[in-house]
């Protein structure tokens, strides 16, 4: 069901499918929310969508939208599954006047389901800090923007993080370094960069896999206590991530040697442990609280009554909430340099992936929009679709509920990683007969 709701009632209503609507007559931008509010994965898609969705309700309700054109939200509900996330794909790409303009699937197995479909139908995918790690190359995946950085990058800076507790790269040779992983592409991802490190420095690596939903992990940490990593990285999601902490804490692994990514860095995975979880590491490449002024303006809106989410207001600043809205600011600006380039507010998602392309959103940038220094610059060009490529440490402090950013912006090892994406982009290529654009 799809319903078109003025912003000023404050009737959200996501779980029946209530879109943001506009004015009757005025232009409205097709904005799908593929969200999993139901199933095991639910704790953490909710906040993400609750952060995507206020973002966009907040544009309407301030701005009028972006240039003057309204934005349509539509939910679809995928559960974290593949094949539902492809369904709400084929029902929603379509819809509204100016049809979909991009994609956002919430999901690496989703997003390579959807690469080659987005790809024909001409769409943007935005798979932001997930997803299939060479579409950095835009010469091969000209629809697939994976900004700010990706999964093979973060392991990256997780070696060197490593490296530079041990004391240097020359002292990883004898470490080993295993990782806890969900058991699914999503999982697997930085596999290939581990490996290449540990041929590099010398550190062995251990990949134990993890089936879904990540429940029963006895076996795996008892294998952890048996072969005494030097380190464990956790590439889980969901329910996972909280019963790995709990299992870590359970044969008292050391948190500050236990590093999650991104998508295992959250409240929703720390909290559960207790002061136990107290150090425990994690990637990142946004920031955390309310102190911009944007959020300060959505907590107004939640004071107004013009946001319903049912408890949501206290999840604003949390990471995965940040995760939305920044997934939602950049969606923003590209849109609206796609109206810049074209010259109109109607534009259709030829022309956002025009602005995809295009999208510079540098600190004055974020100063404008009232989020200084809550994101990294991103400058997004034709054959880099994945930007800085950078990523921030953060520490879990449990004395002080929250997570606290404890590094800049750190470098991945480009050298090695840029052979290793042009390999498997032109695999790519090949295998799906594909001829590389001249950027």
């Amino acid at each position: 069901m799809k319903l078109t709701t003025m912003l000023r009632t404050g009737a959200l209503g996501a779980a029946c499918g209530v879109a943001l609507g506009g004015l009757a007559g005025a232009y409205e931008l097709t904005v799908p929310s593929m969200d999993y509010r139901t199933g095991p994965y639910a704790p953490n898609g909710i906040p993400i969508a609750n952060g995507y969705w206020d973002y966009f309700l907040l544009l309407n309700e301030r701005d009028g939208g972006i240039n003057g054109a309204r934005i349509n939200v539509i939910p679809c509900e995928t559960a974290y599954n593949t094949t539902q996330g492809v369904e709400c794909y084929e029902n929603l790409k379509n819809e509204g006047e100016s049809g979909a303009l991009l994609f956002q699937p919430l999901s690496t197995g989703i997003t390579y389901q959807l690469i080659p479909k987005a790809t024909a139908d001409e769409i943007p995918v935005f798979s932001m800090g997930y997803g299939r790690t060479s579409a950095v190359n835009g010469r091969v995946f000209p629809w697939v923007f994976n900004f700010p950085a990706t999964y093979w990058d973060q392991a990256s800076v997780f070696v060197k993080y490593i490296a530079e507790q041990e004391g240097g790269v020359d002292q990883l040779a004898g470490k080993k370094i295993a990782l806890v992983y969900h058991n699914s592409a999503y999982g697997k991802e930085p596999i290939p960069t581990l490996n290449a490190l540990s041929e590099l420095y010398g550190y062995e690596f251990l990949p134990l896999a993890v089936d879904h939903p990540g429940q029963e992990q006895k076996a795996t940490w008892i294998q952890i206590r048996r072969e005494q990593p030097d380190w464990v990285l956790l590439w889980g999601w969901g329910v996972m991530n909280q019963v790995a902490i709990k299992e870590a804490v359970s044969i008292r692994y050391p948190m500050d040697r236990f590093i999650g990514n991104w998508w295992s860095g959250s409240e929703v995975d720390t909290r559960p442990s207790g002061e136990a979880a107290h150090g425990y590491l994690s990637g990142g490449f946004h920031g955390t609280g309310t102190d911009t002024e944007v959020h300060q303006q959505i907590l107004q809106l939640y004071d107004e009554g013009k946001i319903e989410h049912g408890g949501a207001r206290e999840a604003v600043g949390e990471v995965l909430y940040n995760r939305g809205m920044a997934a939602a600011i950049w969606t923003a600006e590209a849109i609206r340099t796609a109206m810049e380039i074209h010259g109109t507010n109607e534009v259709n998602s030829i022309q956002v992936r025009d602005g995809f392309e295009a999208l510079v959103v540098d600190d004055a940038r974020l100063t404008e929009l009232g989020l200084a220094g809550f994101l990294p610059e991103v400058e997004i060009t034709c054959d880099n679709h994945a930007g800085p490529r950078q990523v921030q440490m953060m520490r879990w402090d449990a004395m002080a509920d929250e997570w606290i950013v404890i590094s800049g912006f750190n470098d991945s090892h480009r050298d090695i990683l840029d052979s290793m994406i042009q390999e498997d982009s032109a695999n790519y290529a090949a295998e799906n007969n594909i001829t590389p654009r001249d950027c």
